[in-house]
């Protein structure tokens, strides 16, 4: 009589669970070696902002070229443009599959190359929330919202209405003909093979991780003409800081065909 509705009260807990804080903090110990531990905030940092805006910089530059000169008759053309820019500029590249994890969902692959220790693997996407930003709507059964340590929120969730909400942002801040933002990653198919960050599996005691995530504010610097291709757009129009986009930046060298876990809790002493 009740098992249908405990197995969804089960079901929904799972989902929400990672965002409960009493429950995070109680189980912590029980898995230590899933956390990722600095003991500064300026720790937290594998490589430096300048490094990580060089990086997407240069893919960016040949990722637009390539859709430039030849315009994408499909999204699988665009998506195929977006690999072959990714193996060029980074000598590797990513794309979603079936997690080894079991009951983990999809996870993300090296498909091509090897990604050497210190290098930008990927992005993760989505709309951007200040901690004073009303997000609670967006937030019930979504297990794509990720916490930055000043308390800004990126929503990653591709479905219902955090779709919605970013596509209405990205329209929003549009210049003109000019776009800021990049709404490809809510399809099957990105146009910016990055933006997949969201879909990286957390570790497990026997799958260690080898990539983790480094908060990224992009610089006023950072071409207009390449906003485009950033997969992140503030929820609030009047944000007066920089945009905030979270990378993942390998922890070691991944070999081809190895799938990409992260540390979801990271403790700063």
């Amino acid at each position: 009589m009740f098992s249908g509705p405990i197995k969804t009260f089960q079901r929904k807990w799972r989902s929400y669970r990672h965002r409960f804080v009493p429950w995070v903090v109680f189980n912590l110990s029980k898995n230590e070696k899933t956390l990722r531990q600095v003991t500064e905030r300026s720790e937290d940092s594998l490589i430096s902002a300048e490094q990580i805006t060089q990086s997407l910089l240069k893919f960016f530059a040949v990722l637009l070229k390539g859709h430039g000169e030849l315009r994408a008759s499909t999204e699988r053309d665009g998506q195929l443009l977006g690999q072959d820019a990714m193996l060029q500029t980074l000598g590797f590249y990513i794309d979603r599959r079936p997690s080894t994890l079991p009951f983990a969902g999809t996870g993300v692959f090296v498909s091509n190359g090897v990604i050497p220790k210190g290098t930008v693997v990927a992005m993760y996407p989505g709309t951007v929330y200040q901690p004073y930003d009303p997000i609670l709507l967006q937030s019930i059964r979504n297990p794509f919202i990720f916490r930055c340590i000043d308390g800004v929120l990126i929503d990653g969730s591709d479905k219902g209405m955090s779709k919605m909400v970013f596509k209405s942002c990205s329209g929003r801040d549009r210049l003109g003909p000019l776009l800021t933002s990049d709404t490809s990653w809510l399809t099957g198919s990105p146009r910016n093979p990055l933006a997949v960050g969201q879909y990286v599996n957390n570790c497990s005691n026997t799958k260690p991780a080898n990539v983790c995530y480094q908060e990224y504010d992009v610089p006023d610097k950072f071409p207009i003409e390449l906003w485009q291709i950033l997969p992140n757009v503030n929820f609030s129009q009047d944000t007066r800081r920089p945009l905030r986009c979270v990378v993942l930046v390998s922890f070691r060298d991944i070999a081809e065909g190895e799938e990409l876990f992260s540390n979801y809790y990271t403790i700063v002493h």
